[in-house]
């Protein structure tokens, strides 16, 4: 049967962009309005991250953002909470162009998620194809394992000693895309919260970008945590720039701090 092209498959846009040897800028998003997407998408952001590890989405609002960004052409990647290989799937079969998985430790657990999230003969990902990633059983089981396979994308993030000390067994894992390292928690792990810029966070930061690299795995800054120049020197190919409450908190701010002379008078 010939699908129409509207059925066809969108490829996955940070993947496209890196590719073409470009930095995928990425918008995190705590609110669950789908309208934030779309305005995420319309100020030219190529992706949105979207949380379940601390935000309380539930799985409708989760599935109608992610529509969102399926609309404005545009990724969305969904932090993981930690748990079965169905919490780990299920925003995938929701559209999701990629998923983030925190707190990874070891190879062990590397290979534990890889094997869920990836089809045969990657990995064991059990198959259903009735969801919109399936095109709702529209196109035959062996398209979307390829597709899915190819097009999803895989971040394991690396926030703890335990995991620095892992990072090359860790990497050197097949079947995932980027290692994401987190400087928040890594600081706080070591007695130093917020203290991005420590030395010792930084070093580590540039272990992981270079061994994620050795390995062939491209590397997600969760923030301009140093220069945009610096980062890129060190290997990092994709950007998280901002974040929805931040940027509002800061936008009411300025506009109480504006008025309030004015009014208090």
């Amino acid at each position: 049967m010939r699908i129409p092209t509207i059925m066809k498959f969108r490829s996955n846009r940070m993947l496209r962009l890196i590719g073409q040897g470009r930095n995928p800028i990425i918008l995190k998003l705590n609110l669950s309005d789908p309208r934030v997407v779309e305005i995420a998408a319309l100020a030219g952001a190529d992706a949105v991250w979207l949380c379940n590890e601390h935000v309380a989405n539930d799985w409708i609002a989760l599935e109608n953002q992610i529509r969102a960004a399926r609309v404005h052409d545009i990724d969305a990647l969904v932090r993981v909470s930690r748990g079965s290989y169905s919490d780990y799937i299920r925003p995938l079969e929701a559209g999701a162009s990629g998923i983030m998985v925190p707190h990874v430790t070891s190879a062990k657990e590397a290979r534990q998620i890889v094997e869920w999230v990836r089809f045969h003969p990657i990995g064991r990902r059990p198959i259903d194809g009735g969801n919109v990633d399936g095109l709702f059983c529209m196109l035959p089981l062996s398209e979307y394992i390829r597709y899915a396979n190819a097009e999803q994308l895989l971040i394991l993030q690396i926030e703890s000693p335990e995991a620095l000390a892992n990072v090359e067994e860790i990497a050197a894992v097949p079947g995932f895309d980027m290692i994401l390292f987190g400087s928040g928690d890594f600081s706080h792990q070591i007695g130093k919260p917020d203290q991005v810029d420590d030395p010792e966070v930084v070093a580590a930061r540039r272990i992981v970008a270079a061994t994620a690299k050795k390995h062939g795995k491209h590397v997600m800054s969760a923030g301009l945590v140093a220069p945009l120049s610096q980062l890129i020197e060190e290997g990092h190919d994709a950007f998280s720039v901002g974040s929805d409450v931040y940027g509002l908190g800061a936008y009411f701010k300025h506009s109480v701090a504006a008025f309030a002379p004015v009014v208090s008078a």
